[in-house]
């Protein structure tokens, strides 16, 4: 079985793991409401998508 001769130092294992960051949500607002939503995704508030209703909200 493979077994490594010698320990990672902490920088070698810290530059492996330096694409592991989370990133942060790109939001934009709604066009309708205003509201800041994730891009292609339906407004929660309004309902809407690329200029169409796509749930109706109850009002």
């Amino acid at each position: 079985m493979a077994v490594p001769k010698r320990k990672h130092s902490n920088s070698r294992s810290g530059k492996r793991r330096s694409h592991n960051a989370l990133k942060a949500k790109q939001l934009q607002p709604c066009p309708r409401c205003g509201t800041a939503t994730p891009t292609h995704v339906v407004c929660g508030t309004c309902g809407h998508y690329m200029g169409r209703a796509m749930v109706e909200s109850v009002e």
